[in-house]
């Protein structure tokens, strides 16, 4: 069996780094070995990358293989539209999904990102990827009941493939490019849909200037931080629970101004707080008022502050201080199924978020 394999290391070509490599055994063991040997892979087994799969997955596209979708650092490793299909394929992905895959890598490799610092901090960031849109619905990606979780291959499947293209192409191997103290299951893959046809407010991604059928957003955070309210009937009640979650000293929001906060909304949390006429803006500026710490508190947790100088001008111990430093960075979403269980997302801190439109490859 002949494979396409992304070539890494010290001596590897950073231009898409491919290489044709020989396997006489199909074994799966066979092939774990030959990715374990070679610094490839998750640690999970894989799809071979067979010349036929890569080619059938470019072909239902009709691109340019050789076209550049990014530049992947810590190794700037160049990402070509082929490298992103074999990785694709190594993770599973059916062919379709290849667009909104492109289009992942292009929204993490954008400078606000701050891909550097979130591939080799110490931190256990991960890219979590939202489907926005048409793209979500006709490709199959779970936006209801369990969409954190296993269970859709979309989902599963292109959160992977990114992870694969930062490991492979970028070099972001743990210990050696990703310097992540602990991990997170996350990094495994981290990949949900905007659950659009239950929210009642406008798509996330038209929220953010984006005017196109489908889009995604990569975020780059922690893994979701669960809250639950299964009782109340007012948004007061119910988003102060959620503002609980956002003042913790644990998070790098504490320390890091700039941070933005994701809040993944349950339809029926969504429901409850639309019923009282508030919208997005207002879930925003109630959170920030409300995720708030006492300054004596925060400034006694922290010797190293990357605050904004108004905050720092503030010398009252008893001010209760908000977790970030613009209700902008507070972004509010729906997704999931029935069941009153929302979650938030903190920051990593030195990164923003991207969305992108999803665009036609080879159209």
């Amino acid at each position: 069996m002949a494979l396409r394999g992304p070539a890494v290391g010290p001596d590897a070509s950073l231009d898409g780094g491919l290489e044709m490599i020989e396997l006489a055994d199909e074994s799966p063991e066979s092939l774990l070995d030959l990715l374990d040997g070679r610094g490839w892979g998750d640690g999970l087994p894989i799809v071979a990358p067979t010349p036929a799969r890569v080619d059938a997955m470019l072909a239902a596209h009709g691109a340019n293989p050789d076209d550049v979708i990014a530049v992947v650092p810590p190794r700037d490793g160049v990402a070509t539209l082929r490298a992103v299909a074999v990785n694709a394929v190594m993770a599973g992905c059916p062919p379709d999904v290849l667009p909104v895959l492109a289009a992942a890598v292009r929204a993490a490799t954008q400078p606000e990102v701050n891909l550097p610092g979130v591939q080799a901090t110490t931190h256990p960031v991960a890219p979590l990827v939202i489907v926005h849109g048409d793209a979500a619905a006709q490709l199959g990606f779970n936006a209801g009941v369990g969409c954190f979780g296993p269970g859709t291959r979309a989902n599963a499947t292109v959160g992977r493939a990114l992870r694969f293209v930062l490991m492979h192409v970028g070099g972001a191997r743990p210990g050696d490019g990703d310097a992540s103290t602990q991990g997170q299951p996350s990094k495994y893959t981290y990949c949900i849909a905007e659950n659009a046809a239950a929210s009642p407010w406008p798509a996330y991604h038209r929220s953010r200037g984006v005017d196109a059928s489908s889009a995604v957003t990569v975020f780059c955070g922690e893994g979701p931080h669960n809250f639950h309210d299964m009782e109340s009937d007012e948004p007061v009640r119910l988003l102060t629970k959620a503002a609980s979650v956002m003042a913790t000293l644990g998070s790098n929001n504490a320390c890091i101004s700039q941070g933005e906060f994701f809040v993944v909304l349950c339809p029926e949390h969504a429901a409850t707080i639309a019923a009282h006429g508030w919208s997005r803006e207002d879930v925003q500026s109630f959170l920030f008022e409300h995720a708030r710490l006492p300054r004596r508190v925060l400034r006694g947790a922290f010797d190293i502050l990357a605050w904004e100088q108004w905050l720092l001008d503030i010398d009252d111990d008893d001010a209760l201080l908000p977790m970030t430093e613009n209700l902008d960075n507070i972004r509010v979403l729906v997704a999931g199924g029935p069941g009153k269980h929302s979650c938030v997302v903190p920051s990593w801190g030195m990164t923003r978020s991207v969305t992108l439109p999803v665009e036609a490859i080879g159209s």
